[in-house]
């Protein structure tokens, strides 16, 4: 559930990217477009709408709707009877069913596809990014990028975004897993500057009575 929910950040996030003759220039220029509008923010918020189809034979599909909440590095995401807060020291991972919070470290190292990481060199020399044309998603009109990993273990072949022209803001995309797995993703509601308290990055026992507390650091 975590992958998921860190998946959801390629959504509303960008990274500064860096000149390399293995990328495509417009490509470039579009994402440091992104990296630039969403860096200028103080905070944000946005809803996301999350597909994922896989498995073998393409048979198994799932559907989640959540939010994510970022504020520098910081980052709270809502799926499905989860959370995740991050404040750039420690993660907390609250599942709702079963009453549990884990507890972790942070390590930007480990955090292939977490906010933060996408804030910093997510893009730069790990992926080709090339520029595929426009397409309509949901009603925008957006530019298409589609990066693929310069280091063949990661575990996605393939990683597409979809920019939309007027704001340019991440509208959705698509991931592709090397086990078949297939996650398609759009962003509704995106919030600039969203009046968010440092205290919503933070787990607060307090609210949450009787909450089994598995501590991993």
């Amino acid at each position: 559930m975590r992958k998921i929910a860190l998946f959801c950040a390629l959504a509303v996030s960008c990274a500064t990217v860096q000149a390399s003759a293995q990328n495509d220039a417009k490509a470039k220029a579009l994402l440091e477009a992104v990296s630039k509008k969403v860096n200028s923010l103080k905070s944000l918020k946005a809803n996301f709408a999350l597909n994922l189809t896989g498995g073998k034979g393409g048979k198994v599909t799932d559907s989640k709707k959540g939010s994510i909440s970022l504020k520098g590095q910081k980052y709270h995401v809502l799926l499905s009877g989860q959370e995740i807060i991050c404040d750039t020291k420690t993660i907390w991972t609250y599942t709702k069913d079963a009453k549990e919070v884990q507890i972790s470290n942070y390590n930007p190292s480990e955090q292939t596809l977490s906010p933060a990481k996408l804030f910093t060199n997510f893009y730069d020399k790990e992926y080709k990014y090339t520029y595929k044309g426009e397409r309509k998603e949901g009603g925008k009109n957006c530019d298409v990028i589609e990066m693929v990993p310069n280091d063949k273990s990661k575990q996605f072949s393939k990683i597409e975004l979809l920019v939309d022209k007027a704001t340019s803001v991440i509208a959705g995309g698509n991931i592709w897993e090397k086990n078949g797995n297939k996650y398609q993703y759009t962003v509704s509601n995106f919030t600039p500057n969203a009046n968010i308290p440092d205290s919503y990055f933070t787990w607060n026992p307090k609210e949450h009575a009787g909450v089994e507390v598995v501590d991993l650091r």
